[in-house]
């Protein structure tokens, strides 16, 4: 790899976006990234530093998605561009506007600045919210899901933010089109990330587990995920960056589908007293849902109660050559990245 290739990565200071950057600089490139806070750019430098030596090599700029300022500054000069920054909020607003307009808006901004800079290929980060939810009864659960399944964005029962993946999505695509340039696109839909936390930066995915250990999580409702280490889905994002296979193509990299009370044993088990928080009681569908009346994060995943969505990785496998670490290790390595990160309810259980 020309050492000399410069990738631009939005939003560094995420979760997500955070182990891109030091996949990347471990690989040898020189990687820009944007913050929409200036007062974060020590932060990030610090996480970073905790797992790679980035030497003269990371370049932290200030942009926001919400508007044009700063995009074209940072995508000029850049050989590929991670688009990896998108809001993701802890409870769902009542105006899905709040999250369908940066994250679509926000895209677009991206990609015209990555035209105009002649970037070589883009990678969106969109999610499997923009590939499962196809509507009651339409899909047999014993079928795995593929890129060629799509989310109805017009479904009135979605909520916000699967709107927004898959509107930002479906106009990332459309905008590439529109230009000749839909083979220097590459979108990738993860599962629900988990792993190593490098800062306080944490995905809606991560709370339960940091809730479970914890005991913020009283009991464990029917509720399962399609689990994924963050640090493959950052490696399958710069893989997708110059795989010749990958170009044009939707990459889903969802894991294991786990139910939470599997989540639990796997934490007991590996765990011992410092699992000593997790639930082992299951929560009636029934008390959920009264639940949802009043607590807007309970609200926004009453529909998945008890549904399990299974994909299909052979084009991610195909395509990049890539497959994820076993779930297990994932869940452990989570977990004890959080028990060591200081949260004194955590760190009570780790004694």
């Amino acid at each position: 790899m020309d050492g000399e290739q410069t990738v631009l990565v939005t939003g560094g200071s995420g979760f997500l976006g955070g182990w891109c950057v030091v996949d990347l600089l471990a690989r040898g490139y020189r990687v820009r990234t944007t913050v929409r806070d200036p007062a974060r750019e020590g932060e990030l430098r610090a996480k970073v530093a905790s797992q790679v030596d980035p030497g003269d090599r990371l370049t932290v700029l200030i942009a926001d998605l919400n508007g044009d300022r700063g995009w074209a500054e940072a995508a000029d000069g850049c050989d590929y561009v991670l688009h990896v920054a998108s809001p993701f909020p802890p409870a769902q607003p009542k105006d899905p506007d709040e999250l369908i307009a940066p994250a679509r808006d926000g895209t677009l901004r991206v990609l015209r600045a990555s035209l105009a800079a002649g970037v070589k290929r883009v990678v969106v980060t969109s999610s499997v919210a923009a590939v499962r939810n196809l509507g009651a009864g339409t899909v047999s659960p014993e079928r795995k899901l593929t890129e060629a399944d799509w989310t109805d964005p017009d479904n009135p029962h979605l909520t916000p933010y699967t709107r927004s993946k898959t509107i930002a999505e479906l106009a990332a695509w459309e905008h590439m089109r529109a230009h000749g340039a839909e083979e220097r696109l590459v979108t990738v839909q993860p599962g629900a990330i988990i792993g190593p936390v490098l800062g306080r930066d944490r995905s809606y995915s991560l709370q339960a587990v940091e809730r479970m250990l914890s005991g913020r999580m009283p009991g464990l409702p029917a509720l399962g995920f399609c689990f994924i280490d963050v640090r493959d889905v950052a490696a399958l994002e710069v893989d997708a960056m110059t795989a010749p296979d990958a170009a044009g193509q939707r990459l889903i990299t969802a894991g294991t589908f786990l139910w939470l009370s599997e989540v639990a044993a796997i934490l007991r088990e590996q765990l011992g007293p410092a699992a000593r928080k997790v639930p082992r009681r299951r929560v009636p569908n029934m008390l959920v849902r009264a639940l949802a009346l009043f607590d807007p994060e309970i609200r926004s995943v009453v529909g998945d109660l008890g549904r399990k969505t299974t994909y299909s990785l052979a084009n991610a496998e195909r395509r990049v050559g890539w497959s994820p670490r076993p779930v297990e290790e994932t869940i452990v390595d989570c977990a004890r990245s959080l028990l060591g990160q200081g949260d004194p309810t955590m760190a009570d259980s780790a004694r």
